[in-house]
């Protein structure tokens, strides 16, 4: 069903920006003011843009993914949809999505709505639920898969894997490799356009680290990024790291915290990306709204 929604006219929210930057110096769009594209959601997750900027993100108690057009429209792209939860578009333009109702990864054709499962085990088990997805520039896909009991789950709702880890599927879809296996809870994950490193936010563990892309895809030489976990996470063009929870913590390449964008009345960031016609506009799921603030960078790769 893909059917218009009623949007209410866009409310301006203050901006809280602090940290080592002042506005003038941060990542913020000079004058730029938060604002509130919508409310009328229980949950919002997983953004993802695709290449024209059209922004797609979850609902996931209702269970559909809902598209934010260029235009300023909203509209239900898919629903039902699986649970998903965490999107990202591959080098195709199919949406991955990650299918939390039966810990599935999905692949799924915008333009016809026709879904391909593309991984629902590791080692003939059931996945914990994939959460968070990323796309590596030679078309590999890099997932989180921590543990987060559903009450819709219609299997044992107990831990299916030997932990909570991170997985990569090969390029040809035929090699689902574990990469990372030595996290408390990953969530978040993103890796530079270049392909060569890789962010996982441990928000288990409080932490996000940075790793090394070698040569055949696996993560290596894991350094502490910063002391923050995050549910979401994404990169701008100038390196720059966006990590969520209570609004969205902005840390340099260096792992320096430099501006902090706050979400009033929303009790939790879950996720964020750039999307918009020119690729400048952070676009973030907070709790029951979908918001969005004009950046001075911009998209950078696979979001």
């Amino acid at each position: 069903m893909n059917m218009t929604m009623r949007v209410a006219p866009v409310l301006l929210v203050s901006l809280l920006v602090t940290g080592a930057a002042g506005a003038a110096e941060g990542v913020i769009e000079p004058g730029a003011t938060l604002q509130k594209l919508s409310g009328d959601f229980k949950f919002t997750e997983g953004p993802a843009a695709d290449a024209e900027g059209n922004v797609y993100f979850t609902d996931q108690p209702n269970d559909r993914i809902v598209r934010w057009g260029t235009d300023g429209k909203l509209t239900t792209f898919m629903q039902p949809c699986g649970r998903s939860n965490g999107l990202c578009f591959d080098n195709k333009g199919n949406l991955l999505a990650c299918a939390d109702e039966k810990n599935e990864l999905w692949s799924i054709d915008p333009a016809t709505k026709h879904v391909t499962v593309v991984v629902k085990e590791y080692n003939g088990k059931l996945l914990n639920g994939p959460n968070d997805v990323w796309v590596h520039p030679d078309g590999s896909i890099y997932f989180s898969d921590p543990l987060y009991k559903r009450d819709y789950w219609k299997r044992d709702s107990a831990m299916q894997q030997e932990g909570q880890h991170v997985y990569r599927l090969s390029a040809d879809g035929k090699t689902l490799t574990r990469v990372i296996d030595d996290l408390k809870q990953p969530n978040g994950i993103i890796g530079t356009p270049d392909g060569k490193t890789l962010y996982v936010a441990d928000i288990g563990d409080r932490k996000t680290y940075a790793y090394d892309i070698g040569p055949d895809g696996k993560p290596a030489n894991r350094r502490l990024f910063c002391t923050m976990g995050s549910d979401g996470v994404t990169l701008d063009s100038a390196g720059n790291v966006y990590l969520t929870g209570r609004g969205v913590t902005v840390f340099d390449k260096a792992g320096k915290k430099v501006e902090q964008i706050d979400v009033p009345g929303e009790g939790w960031t879950a996720n964020v990306c750039f999307g918009g016609a020119d690729g400048r506009t952070l676009f973030i799921t907070a709790s029951k709204g979908l918001y969005s603030i004009r950046t001075r960078t911009g998209r950078a790769g696979s979001q």
